[in-house]
């Protein structure tokens, strides 16, 4: 088993900057890739970052060169620096852990709203 708890998520006004952290426990030695997804209201879940144990990240295009995803094996944690943040940016940010091809652990969700 494995959990996973998103913090860092707030109100913040388009331009400015949040941090979202991921803490896993349990299972920890089985984690492959690790991920942030988003929800926005109305719309289906999405691939925000993926980033691999060793490093290799991966974005969606809209947050490329504003966002960066890290990843702490000693401390267990995995981060997502959110820079020049848009009102479009608005939604639950989920973190997520692979540990097979078929099993991957969500995190309960932390919402990030952009706004003026």
């Amino acid at each position: 088993q494995l959990q996973l708890v998103e913090s860092g998520g707030g109100l913040v006004q388009p331009g400015g900057s949040l941090r979202l952290s991921c803490v896993a426990s349990g299972s920890i030695f089985s984690i492959s890739v690790m991920g942030w997804y988003r929800q926005a209201p109305g719309k289906q879940r999405e691939l925000v970052a993926s980033i691999t144990g060793g490093g290799f990240a991966n974005y969606e295009d809209s947050v490329r060169g504003r966002f960066t995803i890290s990843r702490d094996n000693a401390k267990n944690t995995m981060y997502l620096q959110m820079n020049s943040l848009k009102p479009a940016d608005t939604a639950v940010y989920f973190c997520t852990a692979d540990v097979s091809r078929l099993t991957r652990y969500w995190g309960q969700g932390t919402q990030v709203t952009v706004s003026s």
